[in-house]
């Protein structure tokens, strides 16, 4: 299994040479509210709001300041609004309280801050730390699920699964790759299984002849 992960890597990194994170960002804070802000919600849609919203909310206690009926009114195009803002104070207001309005660089205590779970602390860790963090998505999932690298649904032992076919220093690229193939090719509807790289290592049993 070790080998086949790493040909269909190999492959992917062929096909998707620039793949990287398409969440826009400049420091860590800015990341973890684009990851917060980018549930049920596409990357573009989130850079559109970040662009002004970055130059309004510049430190944790920026978001702390403003009415949380002014900041649910600054996200909403992301939807689910309300959720956001308020994972988002949350957030913020542990990061003044007990870190100095720093970003901490730990699985264990970044899944303590609200909104945070496996998944956002994974991009947190891989995309501001260089940290190696394997980000389980609806893509991720899916590719993993379709290529047979798990047997599981649960992101957690999906991200399990892979972390031990994939060598550690790779998890993080190997997300984006992943991402970036179920994104442009592997979709969810209609699979655009004739431009696919991979195609002879899928065994899934819905894909389409070439």
């Amino acid at each position: 299994m070790k080998q086949k992960a790493q040909q269909i890597l190999e492959n992917l990194t062929t096909r998707y040479p620039d793949a990287k994170i398409e969440l826009n960002f400049s420091n860590p804070l800015e990341l973890i509210v684009a990851t917060i802000l980018s549930a049920q919600c596409t990357d573009v849609r989130v850079n559109q709001v970040t662009k002004t919203l970055f130059t309004k909310y510049k430190t944790p206690a920026d978001y702390l300041k403003v009415p949380i009926e002014e900041l649910e009114d600054d996200i909403r195009p992301t939807g689910f609004f309300r959720n956001k803002a308020k994972s988002l104070r949350g957030c913020c207001a542990i990061l003044l309280k007990q870190f100095n309005g720093q970003i901490p660089d730990s699985m264990e205590i970044l899944t303590t801050l609200p909104g945070v779970g496996r998944k956002t602390a994974n991009v947190i860790l891989g995309n501001a730390f260089n940290i190696p963090g394997m980000v389980v998505d609806t893509h991720v999932k899916r590719i993993a699920t379709r290529l047979g690298l798990t047997q599981n649904t649960n992101p957690d032992k999906i991200e399990h699964d892979l972390g031990a076919i994939i060598p550690r220093e790779m998890w993080t690229q190997a997300s984006h790759l992943f991402i970036f193939h179920g994104r442009r090719t592997c979709t969810a509807r209609n699979p655009k299984c004739q431009l696919c790289v991979i195609y002879e290592w899928c065994p899934w049993e819905g894909k389409k002849s070439k």
